[in-house]
């Protein structure tokens, strides 16, 4: 074996013999793949202090220290390892809580094992694009700390190839992240934001789909209505996007507006809940470009439902879901016949 040829080391934290064994099976027909035993928590927690492992495969009935006490303890001391959960109890609530503490998935026992050996490989592969995400973002603000006269050009080159990128992983909604921004954008103008807070407004929709780099493209492109867990893991996206970017010294909030642009007046909106002024005005702004576009583009589960639709929605929402501001905008522009222009051209 090649001496730099890496091994894929899954820590196992569950008390039943039989899934021990089953799990390690599994783990044998993963490319690298070694298993390492844990049957409690303060067991795992001694492992991790010892070794580094890639992927924790963790029970949530464990004796002693919980399961969801242990990934969230991984969650805030080793970011960079991913966790499944393992568990008997099919329940979408247990599931949504698990995923909220940085879980990558949710497998209910008894469990096939193509299933499990998938879920593994998309964990891992998540992993290594979040690690390698950051890194890169790490080595472009390396690149405008040094070169600051080249900010905005950089920062807008790096973001276009960053959407571009994203987008490609999902072909029925090409465009979305540019027809977002070109949207939220001429809505900022409309309102009157200053240049500079419309020029972040327009950089952060670029982006604001950042969080679904982690999430397997065959979900993003499901042609079928998404079960419970699946959207409870669609939903992380506004989270890991802002985990990823909160580090950066942007000249405008773009890790918070990302994180809030699918919150809802009400509070309804996920993932904070939060209502009202508490939104950024960037993120309101954000959020009705998104609904727009998506209710005016095709989907993979649904045609396209048209703009004079997507117009009537938010609308009838306007003031419950949607700042009313935002929506007069909106409607001034769709008026000048402006948003169809967009829709079709950016």
């Amino acid at each position: 074996m090649d001496q730099n040829q890496h091994y894929r080391r899954i820590l196992i934290v569950e008390d039943e013999p039989y899934v021990q064994r089953t799990l390690e099976r599994v783990i044998r027909r993963i490319d690298n793949g070694y298993s390492i035993i844990a049957d409690n928590g303060e067991a795992a927690r001694k492992i991790l202090e010892a070794e580094s492992c890639d992927l924790m495969l963790c029970d949530i009935n464990l004796p002693g220290e919980s399961g969801l006490e242990l990934i969230q303890y991984v969650h805030d001391i080793y970011p960079d390892m991913a966790v499944i959960v393992i568990t008997g109890i099919e329940d979408p609530e247990m599931a949504d809580k698990t995923i909220a503490l940085g879980s990558y998935g949710y497998v209910v026992k008894p469990f096939k094992t193509t299933e499990l050996i998938i879920n593994i490989t998309n964990a891992l592969r998540r992993q290594k694009l979040e690690i390698e995400n950051r890194k890169s973002w790490n080595q472009m603000q390396e690149i405008v700390d040094k070169r600051t006269k080249q900010l905005a050009t950089a920062l807008n080159g790096a973001i276009n190839a960053l959407a571009r990128t994203l987008e490609s992983r999902d072909p029925y909604t090409a465009g979305h992240q540019f027809r977002v921004a070109a949207l939220a954008g001429a809505v900022a103008t409309q309102i009157g934001m200053p240049d500079d807070a419309i020029m972040g407004i327009r950089m952060s929709s670029m982006i604001h789909d950042l969080g679904k780099i982690g999430i397997p493209a065959e979900l993003l492109s499901k042609p079928s209505r998404l079960s419970d867990i699946e959207f409870a893991l669609i939903k992380t996206h506004p989270k890991v996007g802002y985990s990823i970017l909160k580090d950066f010294e942007f000249p405008w909030p773009v890790a918070d507006i990302v994180h809030q642009h699918h919150e809802k007046m009400n509070g309804s909106g996920y993932p904070l809940g939060i209502n009202s002024d508490s939104i950024l005005l960037e993120a309101r702004i954000l959020c009705v470009a998104d609904v727009i576009e998506a209710m005016a583009s095709h989907r993979p589960y649904r045609p396209a439902l048209g703009l004079d639709i997507a117009m009537e929605e938010i609308n009838n929402k306007s003031g419950v879901l949607f700042d009313p501001d935002v929506v007069d905008a909106c409607n001034t522009l769709h008026k000048a016949n402006d948003l169809f222009t967009m829709l079709n051209q950016a």
